[in-house]
């Protein structure tokens, strides 16, 4: 199994792709690991870290499942998936769930009130830019996703996440059972 998750940022990608390498008993990689340096998410690794990286994981292991996207720094990363899953999530509750995960990272002290009053970080303002920048290179947005979707050499499987993890991966093990009859 060779699987890829991408979306925006509180769509689900990362507690969707390990749930999946726990049921499936493959490797959960998740490329924030090779962006940033720690858990803080302050600093950024170099793309030759970036790089070595990925490549130490693509030579571990031939049976993945990913969350997150590589293409703004490594174009031919993950091209070897059998299935591509692109999350999707009502604006509404994707910034519900950035917020709460802000809080339970402890981040609500560097939070200030946006224009409508409501918290806000340099991340969030950020994560607000994912449909509205029209920029393909611009990365973690949905020009990009759709661009690398377009891309895209295997099958695409588009979901809405407001569904429960395990429902996705029910959905998700459904279309792989039926993909790999055709391979």
């Amino acid at each position: 199994m060779k699987i890829q998750v991408i979306g925006g940022s509180g769509t689900g990608k990362s507690t969707l792709a390990k749930y999946i390498s726990e049921q499936e008993n493959c490797v959960w990689i998740d490329t924030d690991r090779y962006l940033w340096k720690d858990s803080s998410f302050t600093e950024n690794h170099p793309a030759e870290k970036r790089l070595e990286l990925y490549e130490k994981d693509m030579q571990s292991t031939d049976r993945y499942a990913v969350s997150g996207s590589v293409f703004s720094w490594c174009k031919d990363g993950f091209n070897n998936r059998e299935l591509f899953i692109f999350l999707e999530l009502d604006e509404a509750e994707r910034m519900k769930r950035l917020l709460e995960r802000e809080a339970n990272r402890g981040n609500l002290n560097n939070m200030w009130p946006d224009q409508k009053g409501k918290p806000t970080n340099d991340f969030i303002e950020w994560c607000k830019t994912y449909h509205t920048s029209t920029d393909k290179t611009a990365v973690g947005t949905y020009a990009a996703h759709m661009h690398e979707l377009e891309l895209s050499q295997s099958p695409i499987l588009k979901l809405n996440s407001s569904k429960s993890t395990e429902e996705l991966y029910r959905e998700i093990a459904a279309a792989y059972k039926k993909l790999k009859r055709y391979i």
